[in-house]
């Protein structure tokens, strides 16, 4: 209790000696302070209404006082006065400080100024708030402290609220969006035998019981497309990946991911179903298809544009994909890590470095070499490339997709090629590939990154700023070194 104000922690010694409950209780047929402004009209003057709300500024006068009180819709202001609600109720009044929880009673109307108000009959205290607001409400500014509590950062800065709000209702869109074409959405584990579906280090736990090492996904594809052998034409699952990589503005070991299968498709059908939920995502998030990401104008009109991977290689890095000798001088020139000198990866992490930061998009780049999708099938006109595409939105990456590999022979062959020894070769997943082998139906597939597409369509610099609780290095005890 050493941190709480100790003038706070009196006015709640007062509430108890008055026979107050400080942390009052159930206050219901509240209405949400939106809402009230919605339904007011200069014929309501006098509705009674209810609401509840925590306190953002307190102005007394004498006997009387105006207080606003927000809740997650809007503010309000209301105005309590000695003769209205007595002298014990006013009484009371006075040990109500910034940030406590307070329900009212009252007549809606405006006062001389044309503020809307809550002419108030009667007030209960629901909480008391025993620390202060920060920075006298003007927000928390120290970035790491608005992380670590995001209880006040909600609070305090509407901004934020409005943007998790917003998220809510993209992934609300999603899903009827996805269900509106036919999908259905399902749950696959989070904690797998063997980790796969994409190229990861993950999160290793123990499960005590069965003394086994068990992995916290990396992505649900294989038990996915484990559906579609069971005869789930159109599967979706919104959920968490877990990662054990680096942590950027825009990178979080844990990350939201919305992955589908569509059965007899391929990776133009995910094309078309990625640029139709974007684009409707906008129009109900934005209200339009052209916004605004940092200093960028981004324009989601369609058609989007398709834009072979070798192709923008060349255009950007100034090497050719399958010339072998100039990727690696262009990889050394360019300072890449050479930890693995494949050509096929040293062009990957050309195009990482040197053509994303280009894609204003939005972009889908197509036709990926065959080896760094192992996965995938491959284009029927080039054995070399694979049937794959990324989106690119303002610069970043925010979609993948495949036209699924469905021959379980050739699925073995690739898994084997990309194990380095006799040790990896037995984390290849056995079970996966006899579900393949009972026939997997021609599928596309495709990955959506729920968190950079809410970054975009909310203006939001940071992956941190869209995730509720982010993931953070562990605050020092007081007095540590």
């Amino acid at each position: 209790m050493a941190e709480h104000e100790d003038f706070r922690l009196q006015k709640l010694s007062e509430l108890a000696a008055r026979g107050e409950d400080p942390y009052g209780g159930r206050f219901p047929g509240t209405q949400p302070i939106a809402r009230l402004r919605a339904i007011y009209s200069d014929q309501a003057d006098g509705l009674p209404v209810r609401a509840a709300g925590r306190i953002t500024n307190l102005r007394a006068m004498g006997k009387a006082a105006f207080l606003d009180i927000q809740d997650w819709t809007d503010r309000v202001q209301i105005y309590i006065r000695k003769d209205v609600v007595g002298e014990d109720r006013f009484a009371r009044y006075k040990l109500l400080d910034l940030a406590d929880i307070i329900g009212v009673d009252g007549r809606l109307g405006k006062t001389r100024t044309g503020e809307l108000t809550i002419f108030v009959d009667d007030f209960v205290i629901l909480s008391k708030a025993l620390l202060s607001p920060p920075e006298k409400w003007h927000g928390l500014r120290d970035v790491e402290l608005r992380y670590r509590q995001r209880y006040v950062d909600l609070f305090a800065n509407p901004d934020v609220m409005r943007t998790f709000v917003a998220r809510a209702g993209m992934l609300r869109y999603v899903r009827d969006f996805m269900c509106g074409r036919g999908f259905l959405e399902v749950e696959t584990p989070m904690m797998q035998p063997i980790p796969g579906g994409a190229a990861a280090r993950p999160f290793v736990t123990h499960h005590n019981t069965l003394d086994m090492d068990l992995y916290m996904r990396i992505a649900p594809e294989l038990y996915l497309k484990r559906l579609l052998v069971g005869g789930m034409e159109r599967v979706f699952e919104i959920n968490r990946n877990f990662r054990n990589e680096g942590i950027s503005t825009r990178h979080n070991p844990e990350f939201t991911m919305m992955e589908a299968y569509q059965a007899y498709g391929d990776y133009t059908d995910m094309m078309e179903l990625t640029e139709s939920l974007i684009c409707g995502l906008a129009r109900e998030t934005c209200g339009g298809l052209r916004l605004k990401y940092g200093d960028s104008d981004v324009d989601l009109t369609p058609p989007w544009q398709r834009r072979p991977y070798a192709e923008l290689l060349e255009e950007h890095a100034g090497v050719r994909l399958g010339d072998s000798d100039a990727i690696r001088k262009r990889a050394l020139a360019a300072e890449v890590s050479m930890d693995n000198p494949h050509p096929d990866v040293l062009a990957n992490k050309l195009f990482e470095a040197l053509v994303e930061p280009e894609l204003a998009g939005p972009v889908f780049v197509v036709d990926y070499p065959r080896s760094l999708c192992p996965l995938t099938k491959q284009c029927p006109d080039n054995a070399d490339l694979a049937q794959r595409f990324e989106l690119y939105l303002a610069g970043m990456e925010c979609a993948n997709a495949y036209s699924e590999l469905n021959d379980p022979v050739e699925q073995e062959k690739r898994f084997v090629e990309q194990v380095a020894d006799d040790e990896e070769r037995e984390r290849i997943d056995r079970d996966f590939l006899r579900a393949m082998s009972y026939g997997m139906p021609p599928a596309g597939g495709l990955g959506i990154g729920i968190d950079r597409v809410v970054m975009i369509l909310t203006n939001t610099p940071s992956i941190r700023d869209v995730i509720l609780f982010p993931l953070l290095r562990q605050q020092q005890a007081e007095g540590e070194s």
